[in-house]
């Protein structure tokens, strides 16, 4: 017996069932014989019918049995040219994907037909050369101009991308301490063994490929101390003791309390200290004295040949004597032919003897003297040892550029020098598909999908250079000739996204529609009035940030200056400043806790810029800073203290509570993390915050937050159904579900540990929730996941920037008809893949039926039925390379039991 989705299939050769299956189910009328059958016809048949397929299937599988991470061929193209005399690139440009704008900070992405390279990679970096088509696959060297996590919070993403991708190599380039960053990144990616990461620390020899060379200028400055408003509390202490303000000398033991301090540590060398018998001092290798500037040489380009021009002199163009008379003119060469001379400028364009850029950063006040008299630099202003540099890149903030330091040393470039200015005064939108999703959202209901919004830009200042501030796509060419070129940037026309979704068929009736029904509806009036709890959807999709859906994270306003987030995906912080626009920083400072459901880095890596802009926030408000309560996964503190260690103090930011002593029954030892759940009831003013292990990887959590006014809401993180999951979710107010994949998936949602659409639905029902909203959906349905019968009046779906309150419970159900109009081809092209995938499973499995009876009929024992294991994914295997999008996105297993 097998089982294809829902359908049981008991066929033989004999029975009437397997005929009746044969000519319901596949194509009709391609088998009917004067409406009849005979045995060999229908065996016939299906041997006929599925012998191309069962070819494919071999090639297939031949296929999948080479590596699958064979070079790539740009890798190999690469590796044909070494040790070959090769000319410069002929077309080579710097192109700005991170304008440097509060939600993407600056970084660039540097072309040749030979090489690529990013320089920086912070959050949302990825999810931008995706949307914009800028191959991270052939990325040659990334550049870090700092240990700061707004330049390397997205790196960690792009190397599993890499990885996942078939690069079988990437070089970083930067601080020393990158070789640290990338073992601190293995406690939640898993080991990189497919992919191997060369770092190169400004301390090694310049870097040199087939484009360019680029020498790393390392800058140092003497930092002064940094100032915090800090507030004594009884779970810290006095401000004096706190890790920030204690003194640098002081060992980076002390500063490690937190996990010293937990309840159970994460192995026995972390146990170890300078006081222990045996034990050795953890080493600090943090340094944020240091930045790296790079000064980048393109090689000289040989000048074009002339053909035109050679013909008029009488060259024997076409004869094999010209070819060496070309090589000659082309390296600079008087030719002699027929006893007249020719000089290479007469039939050769000039040789471009190679321009240089700079990238700098000048993160503060400390810095400008450095960066001013550093010498490497100064070689290339003018009357320097070098030409001066066709284009300096400023990764630099508005303060600086207004000093007149920073000014002078500009301006000794000289007139012929381009500058480009990154920083967050740049006044451009970068994530243009999910601004026009959220526009044409916003049509449909304004208050559950709110429009977008930008950090507005302050006073810029007054250069007198040229000098041109930073757009997303905006390109300087260097070759073949100098110029900007701004074809490329992106426009966000917000009345052509109207104007598209208004031309939709349809959609305006179901618009229509939707508010006079609305308007109408006794239940959705009446609970307008209930303003919180609020909740915000900043990030609904799964494995990888992708253009229109972010990874996971959830904003739960639970009064107007009390917030928790509930898992904090990689660019949460950018989504949550394209979401309140100027209001970010009274939003951030509201943020008394945070949930990290499980430590795959799609729940995790943008806990660190929000903690970092979360004390920007609290200075700017003049509020005094007190740590984050921090619910998590113990083990995230071996992510927390390596990065602390080696790359920026982070530790002073959270009190962390580890999600295991929230559970039912669970003992909690010591009284710092008693005081640390006190007080996140108090602040919250919950009754509860229960946690339970749920079915994905090892340490896995959901949460529940019980309000003393009597409502509940259930977040599932990622989970494949979970009993303990409903008993914690009883009678629920709002349960919050991933359903990563549609119905007909349950095979690979089990083997990926997540739910279906209808799984997640059952769990609410069977929790008895009084409302459930799907999320955390597979890229794959990057726009809107398919529904079922199982939705009804209390399903909804999350997209991002979504904003529901329990008034609106009513109202989500009714938003279906016109959300089907908006993605009306969206859905059609689904529903294809998935009967494409059903006629696929039903074909194989039939195939399969037929070779197991003719094995049965062989055999004197009986059959015997197997049934599919469901073992645990492969500790440290990669949920990104499950769950990213392919082009029919569909297992081809089947189920037998």
């Amino acid at each position: 017996m097998f089982i294809i989705k829902k359908r049981t299939l008991l066929i033989n050769s004999t029975s009437l069932a397997a005929r009746q299956w044969i000519n319901k189910c596949l194509v009709p009328g391609i088998i009917k014989q004067r409406c009849c059958y005979s045995v060999l016809t229908a065996d016939s048949f299906l041997r006929q019918s599925f012998c191309k397929m069962s070819a494919e299937n071999q090639r297939n599988a031949s296929k999948k049995a080479k590596h699958p991470k064979e070079t790539l061929r740009h890798i190999r193209t690469r590796e044909q040219r070494k040790n070959v005399d090769q000319h410069g690139p002929a077309t080579v440009y710097v192109q700005v994907v991170g304008a440097g704008s509060r939600d993407n900070g600056p970084s660039l992405y540097v072309f040749s037909e030979f090489n690529r390279y990013l320089f920086n990679c912070g959050e949302g970096t990825q999810r931008l050369m995706q949307e914009h088509k800028l191959k991270a696959a052939r990325l040659d060297n990334i550049f870090l101009t700092r240990m700061s996590w707004q330049n390397v919070g997205g790196l960690s993403g792009m190397i599993l991308t890499l990885k996942d991708t078939g690069v079988p190599e990437c070089v970083l380039s930067g601080p020393p301490q990158l070789d640290k960053y990338v073992n601190a990144i293995q406690v939640f990616s898993g080991p990189l063994e497919e992919i191997k990461i060369a770092v190169q620390p400004y301390t090694e020899p310049q870097y040199s490929d087939n484009t360019m060379t680029v020498n790393q200028v390392p800058i140092s400055a003497q930092l002064k101390a940094s100032k915090r408003k800090r507030s004594p509390s009884p779970e810290r202490g006095s401000p004096s003791n706190s890790p920030r303000s204690r003194s640098q000398s002081r060992s980076p033991q002390s500063e490690r309390w937190k996990l010293e301090d937990s309840e159970e540590l994460i192995n026995d060398r972390e146990r170890e200290s300078p006081d222990r018998p045996g034990g050795s001092p953890r080493i600090s290798t943090r340094d944020p004295s240091l930045v790296v500037a790079f000064v980048c040489k393109l090689h000289p380009k040989k000048g074009n040949f002339l053909v035109a021009k050679a013909k008029d002199l009488g060259l024997p163009l076409g004869t094999s004597a010209i070819g060496p008379i070309i090589a000659a003119l082309k390296d600079g060469k008087a030719v002699t032919f027929e006893g007249k001379e020719i000089l290479p400028g007469e039939v050769c364009t000039p040789a471009d003897p190679g321009p240089a850029f700079i990238v700098v950063e000048c993160p503060s006040e400390d810095f400008i003297e450095p960066v001013c008299n550093n010498e490497h630099l100064n070689r290339y202003h003018t009357g320097g040892a070098e030409d001066p540099a066709s284009l300096v890149v400023h990764m630099t903030p508005e303060s600086i550029l207004q000093t007149d330091r920073y000014k002078e040393w500009m301006e000794r470039f000289g007139p012929t020098t381009e500058h480009l200015i990154l920083n967050e005064q740049a006044h451009t939108i970068h994530n243009i598909r999910s601004h026009k999703i959220q526009t044409q959202l916003n049509l449909i209901h304004p208050e559950i999908f709110p429009a977008p919004r930008n950090c507005e830009t302050k006073k810029q200042a007054a250069l007198h250079v040229p000098s041109v501030r930073g757009e997303c796509l905006l390109k300087y060419q260097l070759r073949p000739k100098f110029e900007w070129q701004r074809d490329a940037v992106p426009l966000c026309d917000s009345r052509e996204f109207i104007k598209e979704a208004t031309e939709l068929p349809g959609f305006l009736e179901r618009v229509e529609e939707c508010k006079q029904s609305l308007a109408t509806d006794p239940t959705v009036l009446s609970g307008k009035a209930d303003q919180y709890p609020e909740v915000v959807f900043l990030g609904t999709g799964s494995a990888l940030p992708m253009k229109i859906r972010n990874v996971s994270a959830t904003l739960l306003n639970i009064s107007p200056t009390q917030s928790v987030l509930l898992d904090c995906g990689e660019g949460t912080f950018g989504q949550m400043c394209r979401h309140y626009g100027n209001n970010i920083d009274e939003v951030l400072s509201n943020l008394s806790a945070v949930f990290i459901s499980h430590m795959h880095a799609d729940h995790h890596t943008g806990l660190l810029n929000l903690l970092l802009q979360r004390e920007r926030a609290l200075n700017s408000q003049g509020r005094p800073f007190t740590p984050v309560l921090l619910v998590a996964p113990l083990q995230i503190m071996t992510w927390l203290n390596q990065y602390h260690d080696h790359c920026q103090r982070i530790l002073s930011h959270i009190n962390i509570i580890p999600a295991k002593f929230l559970t039912e029954g669970a003992e909690v030892p010591k009284y710092k993390t008693k005081t640390f759940i006190q007080s996140l009831l108090k602040k919250l003013d919950l009754e509860k915050f229960q946690t339970c292990v749920v079915h994905h990887c090892k340490n896995a959590f959901a949460c529940s937050l019980t309000h003393h006014s009597g409502w509940k809401i259930v977040f599932s993180g990622d989970t494949m159904p979970c009993d303990a999951l409903v008993q914690l979710g009883k009678d629920a107010t709002l349960l919050i579900h991933e359903a990563t994949l549609e119905d007909g998936m349950e095979e690979e949602a089990t083997e990926k540990k997540h739910s279906t659409t209808s799984q997640a639905i059952g769990i609410g029902m069977e929790m008895n929730a009084e409302f459930i909203m799907l999320n955390h959906f597979s890229q794959r349905y990057a726009k809107i996941p398919l529904f079922n019968a199982d939705f009804n009046e209390k399903v909804g779906i999350a997209f991002d920037h979504m904003r529901i309150r329990f008034g609106d419970f009513g109202a989500i159900p009714k938003l279906i008809p016109p959300l089907k109009a908006l993605f009306a081809e969206e859905i059609e092209e689904m529903v294809g893949r998935r009967e494409k995938r059903e006629l696929r499973q039903m074909k194989e499995a039939s195939l399969e039926v037929l070779d197991s009876g003719r094995i049965n009929s062989t055999q004197a024992q009986p059959s015997v039925n197997k049934t599919a294991g469901t073992e645990d994914p492969t500790p440290g295997s990669n949920k990104r390379e499950l769950e990213q999008p392919h082009p029919e996105g569909e297992s081809k297993k089947l189920k037998a039991v």
